[in-house]
């Protein structure tokens, strides 16, 4: 089968693999698309310590179900178009016991610890697999980049008395703005782009804040009464964005962090506890974060239009990830069409 594969840093081409091998417990599916996320732009880019190359990147995905094993529940039939929730859990790990599943600590995500979905065939195990004929194909390719912004939305508990100021407005701080909105809160979007920003409003942003060319402290200071937000998602990955969300936060305010950084970064470490803040972590996604996804996606409310910026070949893939790199500010979702 074709497949796209991460060879070193630097470097990606179309190859050909055998196909997967199936077991008992398995599905085999014929991928439609394959949304490339910032994960697989940092694989490329060799900025990711968790893979080990040659490493066929995709975990966003959309597929119809070509064969299933002989112990797959019989809700399970081929024809079926499906996605997929793209990581493991060992079950045993602290995190697992608290069902924390998407934390846990052996976790192997498609495409960074093991190979990925960018390739005309993949097999996964059943219970990893959710199937739902209401949804495009298109649809489903963005169920999983949207749960990592429900997510952490819900890590920091927000509710309709909340004013909410997500940092990053790419395809995970969209999840979180979509999230937020839905739950009645407050949403202030903030990023460096203007293209961004617009669609941030149609996704349900009440106001839009360009740090590059507005004093993010006075326009924050406005729109709360000079309190702060209640809480912050930083989903940017920047110092500048982790030091202000710190700063900006309102008192006994709550900081969801989802962003990775590329250095560490210095905090002014009173605020921590003159604040008293909570500072939460926010990785991956649960499967709660699945249904509310799908769930979203089927009441129609999302023009899916303004979250996928093109379409592309497989064979097209190398030259628009290095055209991603090099222009990566206007880009929201490229999707994989197999």
């Amino acid at each position: 089968m074709k497949a796209i594969e991460i060879t070193q840093a630097g470097e990606m081409k179309m190859v050909v693999r055998e196909m997967p091998q199936t077991g008992a417990e398995d599905i085999l599916l014929k991928l439609s698309y394959v949304g490339l996320c910032g994960s697989d732009l940092s694989t490329y880019l060799g900025k990711n310590p968790l893979v080990q190359f040659p490493r066929i990147p995709g975990h966003e995905i959309s597929a119809v179900i070509e064969s299933v094993g002989a112990e797959v529940p019989a809700t399970f039939q081929p024809g079926q178009q499906v996605t997929v929730v793209p990581y493991t859990n060992c079950g045993e790990c602290s995190s697992c016991k608290q069902k924390r599943f998407n934390a846990c600590r052996y976790n192997q995500t498609l495409g960074v610890q093991r190979d990925g979905a960018m390739a005309e065939y993949l097999a996964v195990p059943w219970q990893k697999v959710l199937a739902d004929e209401q949804l495009s194909a298109v649809q489903l390719a963005l169920v999983e980049p949207l749960t990592v912004g429900f997510h952490a939305v819900d890590n920091g508990k927000v509710t309709d008395s909340d004013t909410v100021v997500i940092f990053g407005c790419g395809m995970i701080g969209s999840g979180a703005i979509v999230r937020a909105h839905l739950r009645g809160a407050k949403v202030v979007a903030v990023d460096i782009d203007d293209s961004k920003l617009e669609v941030a409003k149609r996704l349900g942003a009440d106001h839009v804040v360009n740090s590059k060319s507005q004093n993010l402290h006075e326009e924050l200071q406005k729109m709360t009464g000079g309190h702060g937000p209640s809480v912050v998602v930083e989903a940017a990955g920047s110092p500048f964005t982790y030091q202000a969300a710190i700063e900006e936060v309102s008192f006994a305010g709550r900081v969801v962090c989802i962003g990775y950084a590329g250095s560490d970064i210095s905090f002014a470490t009173k605020l921590w506890v003159q604040k008293e803040l909570e500072i939460l972590g926010s990785r991956n996604a649960n499967p709660s974060d699945f249904e509310a996804v799908i769930k979203y996606l089927k009441s129609g409310k999302l023009d899916e239009n303004l979250l996928v910026s093109k379409i592309i070949a497989p064979e097209d893939v190398p030259a628009a990830v290095q055209d991603w790199s090099e222009n990566h500010g206007k880009i929201l979702k490229i999707l994989v069409q197999f």
